[in-house]
Order: structure tokens, then C-alpha cells, then sequence
């Protein structure tokens, strides 16, 4: 990413991954000036491909991203590398600022920044994230089907998601770890459906050539897996925006924090859009780029009402230098000086 960052946009969209450059790409073919400003810090770098995007699927998410960046910039859009620290309110917009110093106003903000998985502190889950290890069966499960996987119980949608890659292997075993055991109706489910759950608290995962071969409890038992999936806390990546008053709340899934938007991706705030994980959760890179489309049209619709009532403003003013140009239109016609 080597585009210099301008001083003045129509639209600065915070973060360079599928809802950013989707709502960019959408905003600069309506003739915007864009600039995109990118951490660089995608959520599924660890994954070797993106799933379940139509025409797409298998595409490593480097190549995505870099196939969208050039697509952007086609249309004349800005794409930078560089984090976002500040948001600020402007007579006219908004000043974002970078760590590095530079500044940029914009009249429009549209904030795709993503989230963080909080991963449980089990040794090696880290270690096999995006691997072994992972949490969507749709992004996923069809790489881990027919294998030995494991759930690791940590939170309100580990009975939901065991189900769910019970789909996929008729060997899931649901690890209940810390987490409150299942409840009547939940243990019924994971019984009728051959789902074992193991108690004990799990002391971390055991491997084999680089690559998860158990899970390892506290008392030193060791359960047989090939695959290990978890449910961790989400957190919306959106400090920078306190300065405007805009802050993440409680998701209701209660798999984290997000930012709350409308279904347009319109925050609370006036001006200041989001889109994909930062505001869904659960959003795959096809949802997320549909979001960052629709924001980026609304966006475009929201500037276009705005120059509109502007336009007319200036038109119905008896004293612009507009209407005054009109009026000697209409009276010289084609007369010109000195004739």
C-alpha cells in the first residue's frame, strides 16, 4: 500500500479488509473521494483460505485483499497503510488522526475495522488458531470433516456450535472445561446426538509434528482430537472512536462487544457508519463485503441529500453570485458588453 494520504476526503473509511474495500469500491464508482486507511492487521490472517464466498472460495485472504486494494484503487480511491488513533468532530466532518502524525479531515466516516478474538488461556490454543484450532463450521468445517474434533466449552454457544460440527464428524466430544455444565435440556441434545461431554478443567493441547493430536485435562488424561473448536469473546477494535462519544456495547448474543448500528450500518452518531465485524459479530467476508456496500451507498445517499439541500439553498438565494449569474443570463441573452 503506497498511496499518499490526501488532506481532504468525502469518505474516510477506517480499515482496509472485505467491508471497508467493498464500501470504498462502492463510494469511489459514485465518484467519491476515498481514502482507505488500513492497519494491516487482518482477523484471518492465520487462515489459509477464505470459505463459503461464492465464486471465491479457497482464496487465501492475502490474495483477496490485495485483488480488492487494486479494484479500489481503479476507481481513483486512496488506499493507505497506517492505525487510526483519534476521531474527532469537525465544523464540517471529521479529523482522524494516525500514530505516525499525519492527519486527515472527512466529511463522512465509515469504520470497518474488525474485532480481536479473546482466546481462552489454554496452552497451544494460540499457538494452532487458524489451524487445528478454530470457531466457525462454515469457515472451517468442511476442512475438519470426518475427523476427531473437540469443543471447548467456553461460553453460552458452545452447546450451539458442538451441534453444529456434529453435522460435520460423527466423533465431536464437548469439553466442559470451566464453564457451567450443560443444562437439562442442552445435556439431552448432546446425548441424543452422540456428542460426549468430558468434565474436567483442560490443562492444554498436545501435538505431533505441528499439529494438535489431544487435549490434555488437568489430571493428566488425554483425549484423542484432531481438531479443537472454540467460541472465543469478541471485541469490537473501536477505541479510537471514544473522542466521539461512540463506544462498544454488549453484543446480545453475549459472544462480545460490538458496534451497535442500524441496518443501513448508521451509528448513534451523525456521519459515522460501520460495517462488519466491528458491528456483526458473526459476519463472514461475504456478509461483512455486504455490508460495507450497503453503508458505502448510504453513505453516498446521505452526501447527496446534503449537496441537494445545499444547491438549493444557494439557488433560491436572490443575492449568490449563482442566482445573480442567472438573471444576467436571462436578461443579456446573447447579448455581450459593448454591443
Amino acid at each position: 500500500m503506497t498511496d499518499r494520504l490526501g488532506d481532504d476526503y468525502d469518505v474516510v473509511v477506517v480499515g482496509g479488509g472485505a467491508a471497508g474495500l467493498n464500501g470504498a469500491l462502492m463510494l469511489a464508482r459514485s465518484r467519491r473521494s476515498v481514502a482507505v486507511i488500513d492497519a494491516g492487521a487482518p482477523r484471518n490472517a492465520p487462515a489459509g483460505a477464505v470459505h463459503g464466498l461464492l465464486a471465491l472460495d479457497g482464496t487465501p485472504p492475502a490474495e483477496l485483499l490485495e485483488r480488492g486494494r487494486a479494484e479500489v484503487r481503479g476507481y481513483g480511491a486512496h488506499v493507505v497503510e497506517g492505525e487510526v488513533v483519534s476521531a474527532t468532530r469537525e465544523e464540517t466532518g471529521f479529523s482522524v488522526e494516525l500514530a505516525d502524525g499525519r492527519a486527515v479531515r472527512a466529511r463522512r466516516l465509515l469504520v470497518t475495522t474488525g474485532l480481536v478474538d479473546d482466546l481462552p488461556p489454554v496452552p497451544g490454543v494460540r499457538e494452532l488458531w487458524g489451524t487445528d484450532v478454530l470457531h466457525c463450521p462454515y469457515c472451517h468445517g468442511w476442512e475438519v470433516r470426518d475427523r476427531a474434533v473437540g469443543v471447548l466449552a467456553t461460553g453460552p454457544m458452545s452447546v450451539h456450535q458442538a451441534l453444529l460440527f456434529r453435522q460435520l464428524s460423527d466423533d465431536v466430544v464437548f469439553f466442559a472445561h470451566t464453564a457451567e455444565p450443560p443444562g437439562p435440556e442442552d445435556a439431552r441434545k448432546l446425548a441424543a446426538r452422540g456428542i460426549t461431554v468430558v468434565p474436567g478443567e483442560v490443562a492444554g493441547l498436545e501435538t505431533k509434528e505441528g499439529r494438535l493430536s489431544g487435549v490434555r485435562l488437568d489430571d493428566g488424561t488425554v483425549v484423542g482430537r484432531q481438531a479443537l473448536a472454540v467460541a472465543p469473546r469478541m471485541a469490537a477494535r473501536a477505541g479510537f472512536l471514544s473522542g466521539l462519544g461512540l463506544a462498544p456495547s454488549a453484543h446480545p448474543s453475549g459472544m462480545g462487544e460490538h458496534i451497535a448500528v442500524d441496518a443501513t450500518g448508521a451509528t448513534d452518531v451523525p456521519g459515522v457508519w460501520a460495517a462488519g465485524n466491528v458491528a456483526d459479530l458473526a459476519a463472514q467476508v461475504g456478509a461483512s463485503a455486504s455490508a460495507g456496500a450497503l453503508a458505502g451507498a448510504r453513505i453516498n445517499a446521505d452526501l447527496v441529500a446534503e449537496e441537494a439541500e445545499r444547491a438549493v439553498a444557494v439557488y433560491e438565494d436572490p443575492f449568490s453570485p449563482e442566482s445573480e449569474s442567472r438573471v444576467s443570463a436571462r436578461v443579456l441573452g446573447d447579448r455581450r458588453h459593448g454591443r
